[in-house]
């Protein structure tokens, strides 16, 4: 590659070919999604009866799950089944053994972050693992809430499902991205399902339901390509009528963002509005100006920052995107070490890394060290380091960029956090939306708003979807 790139135009080739790679993951509008394989056709189905069951169990990472199941396992099944984890303690034990027996590289060499995650953050980060992080802890937690299991266009489909006691809540379906997983949404669980316990009013309430995205924590692997993000939107659409709900509303940020928009553009029937903590509104002029400039004239201070972000994150942070999207297979590193995995997580974007640095580094922000240890432990277990990557290579084909407007319809609420990848400005949220009912920049926060900022991003949410609680 360097023989056929000029040395001074390198870093401009990079971020061109950058910029090239996170065009190719998402649909822009209803039409392109239509012509993305074909998922499973809309179901209105209850839960499955209490028939005569059978405990299975399945291997996830090498450790046992159970779930109870119709003695039917079929791929026709639509059976909901109660869903248990519990690794071992011989693999737990073997995850602090590998993370002890690091064989650590030199140390960077530069007194910044400009070569990646740094020495100093990773032994910090190795030393807690070993010697404090209780993944019993966090088990205990997860399992608090009544997790299940379902086949949905032959694929084993986990989730959380957590009914809220006040009557007439609002079912809502929230999705995560990468690197997180369904203990990014955890803390908003009780302020969502119980209101009136955390500042709210019961018509507030929302019955939540939290599925892993394929190939990622206790969902099924993929074993062919096709499950690219229509897909997976028609897919939550089918789990959310198998529950019995034909009126619900969608959230979510990174690859749960372009889920909710997705399953806006195919407008199921009862899907009445979303929610996003990471919206795609960039202008064509932004869009034309990336990667690396100049920008448009006359740009507002709050339009000056998100362009900031996004030129630093389209030049410097698509690193991990680029191989996931070309070579997801070829990350057996992260499949065998455990460092090697939380150091890939830790390096997803600038901004939620100098956030987890300070934690490491002993300061108290939004996350702790176990919360950040919690969700690469449970990557680790359940070996999804690959089968999680392979959604960027499915969607490597889709021109339209992953910020692109998509001309959503439905009633929309975006919720902007300072430290996001870039923090949309309302003018352009206002644009990319043309039914935007709530919108509302936040001075903190990062790219896991779920996971950080639990209250105010709960309090948004309450706000975008009360139009919709009667409608």
């Amino acid at each position: 590659m360097t023989g056929l790139v000029p040395h001074l135009g390198r870093r401009h080739f990079l971020a061109s070919a950058a910029l090239g790679t996170i065009a190719a993951f998402l649909p822009m509008n209803g039409a392109q999604a239509a012509i993305a394989p074909p998922g499973p056709e809309a179901e209105t189905l209850s839960p499955a009866p209490n028939s005569t069951t059978t405990t299975t169990s399945t291997a996830i990472g090498g450790a046992a799950a159970t779930a109870a199941s119709a003695t039917a396992e079929t791929a026709g099944d639509t059976s909901i089944r109660p869903f248990h984890y519990h690794p071992t303690d011989e693999e737990l034990a073997d995850l602090k053994r590998r993370v002890a027996a690091t064989r650590w590289p030199e140390h960077e060499t530069v007194n910044d972050n400009t070569q990646g995650v740094q020495l100093a953050t990773m032994q910090k980060l190795a030393d807690y693992w070993v010697n404090h992080h209780d993944w019993r802890r966090a088990e205990a937690q997860l399992f608090s809430f009544p997790n299940f299991i379902t086949n949905i266009d032959g694929l084993d489909i986990h989730f959380i499902h957590v009914k809220s006691k006040h009557p007439n809540a609002l079912p809502v379906i929230i999705t995560h991205g990468w690197p997180g997983s369904i203990i990014e949404q955890l803390k908003i669980i009780g302020p969502l399902t119980d209101p009136t316990a955390h500042g709210g009013t019961a018509a507030d309430a929302f019955d939540v339901v939290i599925p892993s995205l394929p190939g990622y924590g206790f969902s099924g692997k993929t074993t062919a390509p096709g499950w690219v993000v229509p897909r997976i939107a028609k897919a939550w659409d089918v789990l959310m009528k198998r529950l019995g709900y034909t009126r619900y509303v969608a959230q979510g940020g990174d690859w749960g963002n372009a889920i909710s928009e997705v399953m806006a553009l195919q407008q199921p029937p009862g899907l009445l509005a979303i929610h996003t903590n990471m919206s795609a509104t960039l202008p064509e002029a932004i869009r034309k100006a990336l990667p690396a400039g100049p920008p448009p004239p006359n740009l507002s201070q709050d339009e000056q920052h998100a362009w900031n972000q996004l030129t630093d994150f389209y030049v410097h942070g698509l690193g991990y995107a680029i191989e996931m999207n070309q070579r997801p297979q070829t990350l057996y590193g992260i499949a065998d070490s455990p460092i090697g995995l939380a150091a890939w997580m830790l390096d997803h974007d600038i901004q939620s890394y100098n956030l987890i640095a300070r934690v490491f580094d002993g300061a108290q922000e939004g996350l702790t060290r176990d919360d950040i240890l919690d969700n690469v432990t449970l990557y680790w277990l359940t070996n999804t380091a690959v089968s999680s990557a392979r959604l960027y290579w499915e969607m490597r084909n889709i021109k339209a960029g992953f910020f692109d407007p998509r001309g959503v319809a439905l009633p929309t609420g975006v919720s902007a956090f300072r430290y996001e990848i870039y923090q949309a400005p309302e003018a352009w949220a206002r644009t990319a939306y043309p039914h935007l009912v709530f919108y509302k920049a936040h001075d903190v926060g990062s790219h896991f708003a779920a996971w950080e900022q639990p209250k105010l991003l709960a309090e948004d949410m309450r706000e975008t979807f009360r139009g919709v609680r009667t409608a």
